[in-house]
C-alpha cells in the first residue's frame, strides 16, 4: 500500500480565509489514510474542488465484511454517488483520496477511524450499528468527474454543460421554449417522459415541466446541451413526469433549441410583447435606446374576434414605414416601451391595455374608446442621433436649442417625465463641454441653469417636491442670487409645506432685485392665504379634541359650525404673478399636474387646502 499525501504534502493554497474543510485536513496524520490501486483510471486529469464526482463506495471491516455499499450486488440501491468536492458533505478520508484518483479508477482507501465517521464532529452521520470506531477498507471506484454550475446552494441542482451556448440570454418566465429533453433515475435506468413531441414545448413559470428542471433551464442559452441533475425535493409534479414517486434523483439531458422572448412590460399582464422572429444581435446591448431614430413597420388590430385591422403602415401610408424618434411621446406609450425592447429586423406581436395605446393618443377614428389593441410591429432598423464629438460649440448649442423645445412641447402636454429625460439628457452631455472664452462660458452657464430649472419644473409637477427643491439648490449653489431659481425653490418648499423657508426665499427675491418686489409680494400673498386655510381646515378638524375637562369625550366635528369665508383675492397681484411665471419660451396654458405619491391624513388635508392656492395660478411652472 501506498501512503496517501498527508497535510505536509497538500499543494500551496492561495492566502484566503480557512475552509472548515481546511481545518479537518489538520487532523490528518501519517499512516492514517491509504491507498492500493486495484485497476488504473484513464488519462492524466484528477478532480479538484468544484469537480462533482459519481462513484460506487462499498465498506468492508478489515476481515472482508461489507458494512454498506452503493452496489446492488451487495445490497445497494445500484446508484452511485454523487458529490462536489469542497461543496458536499464527506468524511475526510474521501475528501483527500478521491482527489488523487483517475477517471475509471478502482482504489481501496484504508482508513483510520478518524479519517471516516469516528471522526470528532464528523459532517456526516451514519446509523448507531454502524462501527465507525473501527479501521475500514472503502472500495471506490470513479465513475466520471467533471465541472458543474451549482444551482442551488443545498447541490440539489447541478448543471453540466456538454456543448456551450450560442448567445448568453436565458429564458424566463412566459417565454415558450423548445428543448430536446431525455431523462434517467439516478441508476441510470431511463424514463418515460409523458409526452409523444419532438423537440417538446413548454412555457417557462408555467408548471409544465419540474421545477427543478425549469430552474436548471434557466441557466441555458439557445444551443447549449447539457445534464441537469435534479433531487427528489425538486422533482415537482408535472404533466411532462406525472409519477415521481419513489424517484430520489432524474439526470436530465437536455438540448435547448430555441426560446420565443415574451415579456410582461408592466408586470402585471396588461401589456405583452411577444416575439414573433429573431432580430439581429444581443439582447439587450443592440436595441434601441432613447433619442433613436427609429423605423417600423406596424398593423394595428383590435383585440376582437374579427382581429379587426384599423391600420397598416404597407396599406394605409403607401407602403412607407413610421419614422419616429423615441422619448419625444410621438406614438402611444405601450408602443415606444415595446420597441424599446427589440432587436434590428425583429417581429413582435404586442397586446395593449387602452390607457397605454389610444385613450391618452391620439385615437384612430375606427378605434373605439377604451378598446385593447394589438400592434404587429416589424422595427427595420434604428440610427443613435448625433453626439456632439468633434462639434464646435455654436453648433452643440443649436442642438441644445432643438432638444429644449422638445422638452419644452412635452412639458405642455403633460409629458412631464420625458420631458425632464430631454432636459437631463443635455445635462449629461454638458459635462463634456468646454467653452473656449467668457461669451461662450456664461451663455453655457446660463443655459445650464435654465434647464436645471426645468428640471425642477418637471419634479414638482410630478409631485417630487424634495427632489425639485435640490435640483433648485444646484443653480443657487452657483449662483445664490438666481431670483428665478429662487421662486422656483419658494413654490417646492410651498408645496412641500416647509411655509419658513418658502417665505425666506419669495423676502430674499425683492433684496437681490427690486424689480420681483411686486411678484415676490404677490406670491406672498398666497403664501399667507395657504396657511389661513389649513390652519383654518385644522381647527375644523380637531376643534373639541383638547377643550372638554377631564374624563369628558370629545368628538369631533358633529356640534361645531364653522362659517364659510372666501379668500379676498388680490386681482392685480395674481395677474402680476401669473405673467411673471409664464416668461418662457412660448409656454403657456399648461396641463394640470398628476396627484402626488400617497400621503398621510394631515399631508392629504394640507394638500386639499393647497387646491385653492393651485386655483387662483400661484402653482403655475414655467419652463424656461
Amino acid at each position: 500500500m501506498a501512503v496517501v499525501k498527508d497535510d505536509q504534502q497538500t499543494s500551496k493554497k492561495k492566502e484566503t480565509p480557512e475552509s472548515e474543510d481546511d481545518k479537518r485536513r489538520k487532523k490528518m496524520v501519517p499512516g492514517g489514510l491509504m491507498k492500493a490501486m486495484i485497476r488504473p483510471g484513464g488519462g492524466d486529469a484528477m478532480p479538484s474542488d468544484g469537480d462533482q464526482v459519481i462513484y460506487h463506495s462499498t465498506i468492508r471491516t478489515l476481515d472482508g465484511v461489507v458494512v454498506q455499499s452503493t452496489r446492488s450486488e451487495f445490497g445497494g440501491k445500484g446508484t452511485p454517488i454523487r458529490q462536489v468536492l469542497g461543496k458536499s458533505k464527506m468524511i475526510l478520508g474521501l475528501l483527500e483520496g478521491i482527489p488523487t484518483m483517475q477517471k475509471g479508477e478502482v482504489a481501496v482507501l484504508k482508513m483510520k477511524p478518524e479519517l471516516h465517521y469516528g471522526e470528532d464532529d464528523c459532517p456526516v452521520s451514519v446509523s448507531d450499528s454502524f462501527p465507525k470506531d473501527a479501521e475500514l477498507n472503502f472500495e471506490i471506484e470513479l465513475i466520471e468527474f467533471s465541472k458543474v454550475k451549482v444551482i442551488t446552494e443545498d447541490l440539489g441542482i447541478l448543471k453540466k454543460v456538454i456543448v456551450e451556448a450560442q448567445s448568453w440570454e436565458n429564458p424566463r418566465d412566459l417565454y415558450e421554449v423548445k428543448a430536446r429533453i431525455s431523462a434517467k433515475s439516478g441508476d441510470g435506468h431511463s424514463l418515460q417522459l409523458h409526452t409523444t413531441a419532438e423537440p417538446i414545448l413548454f412555457t417557462f413559470g408555467q408548471s409544465e415541466v419540474p421545477k427543478g428542471l425549469e430552474m436548471g433551464i434557466g441557466t441555458m442559452s439557445r444551443g447549449e446541451k447539457a445534464t441537469i441533475y435534479v433531487t427528489s425535493q425538486y422533482l415537482s409534479q408535472s404533466p411532462l413526469i406525472p409519477s415521481i414517486d419513489s424517484i430520489e434523483e432524474v439526470h436530465f439531458e437536455v438540448e435547448l433549441i430555441h426560446f420565443i422572448q415574451v415579456r410582461d412590460v408592466l408586470g402585471d399582464g396588461r401589456l405583452i410583447k411577444r416575439r414573433i422572429k429573431d432580430g439581429k444581435g444581443e439582447f439587450p446591448m443592440d436595441c434601441p435606446l432613447q433619442d433613436s431614430r427609429l423605423r417600423v413597420h406596424y398593423k394595428g388590430m383590435l383585440v376582437n374576434e374579427e382581429k379587426t385591422v384599423f391600420y397598416d403602415t404597407r396599406t394605409d401610408n403607401h407602403g412607407q414605414p413610421l419614422e419616429f424618434s423615441s422619448g419625444e411621446g410621438l406614438v402611444p406609450e405601450g408602443f415606444e416601451m415595446c420597441v424599446r425592447l427589440m432587436l434590428p429586423e425583429e417581429i413582435s406581436l404586442v397586446t395593449c391595455p387602452p390607457d397605454y395605446a389610444y385613450d391618452k393618443f391620439t385615437r384612430p377614428a375606427n378605434v373605439p374608446e377604451g378598446a385593447h389593441v394589438q400592434w404587429e410591429i416589424e422595427l427595420l432598423g434604428f440610427e443613435m442621433l448625433k453626439d456632439w464629438t468633434g462639434m464646435d460649440f455654436r453648433a452643440i448649442m443649436d442642438d441644445v436649442e432643438k432638444t429644449k423645445g422638445t422638452g419644452n412641447r412635452l412639458f405642455k402636454e403633460g409629458k412631464f417625465a420625458l420631458a425632464k429625460a430631454k432636459y437631463d439628457k443635455v445635462l449629461r452631455e454638458f459635462n463634456h463641454v468646454n467653452p473656449q472664452d467668457d461669451e461662450e462660458g456664461k451663455e453655457f452657464a446660463n443655459t445650464r441653469n435654465l434647464l436645471n430649472l426645468n428640471v425642477a419644473a418637471c419634479y414638482l409637477k410630478m409631485g417630487n417636491f424634495r427632489k425639485s427643491i435640490e435640483t433648485c439648490n444646484k443653480v443657487l449653489d452657483a449662483n445664490p442670487v438666481h431670483v428665478k431659481a429662487l421662486y422656483r425653490r419658494g413654490m417646492a418648499y410651498m408645496e412641500a409645506g416647509d411655509y419658513e423657508e418658502a417665505r425666506n426665499d419669495f423676502n430674499k427675491m425683492m433684496t437681490i432685485d427690486k424689480s420681483s418686489e411686486a411678484n415676490a409680494k404677490a406670491a406672498l400673498l398666497k403664501l399667507k392665504q395657504t396657511e389661513q386655510e389649513v390652519e383654518k381646515k385644522a381647527r375644523k378638524q380637531f376643534k373639541g379634541l383638547f377643550d372638554k375637562k377631564p374624563g369628558e369625550i370629545s368628538e369631533v366635528g358633529l356640534d361645531d359650525k364653522v362659517n364659510e369665508t372666501t379668500v379676498k383675492e388680490d386681482k392685480d397681484a395674481q395677474e402680476r404673478l401669473i405673467s411673471y411665471q409664464e416668461e418662457n419660451d412660448g409656454v403657456e396654458d399648461e396641463p394640470p399636474a398628476p396627484p402626488p405619491a400617497r400621503m398621510g391624513s394631515f399631508s392629504r388635508l394640507l394638500n386639499s387646502s393647497m387646491n385653492l392656492f393651485k386655483s387662483l395660478g400661484v402653482n403655475r411652472c414655467s419652463i424656461l
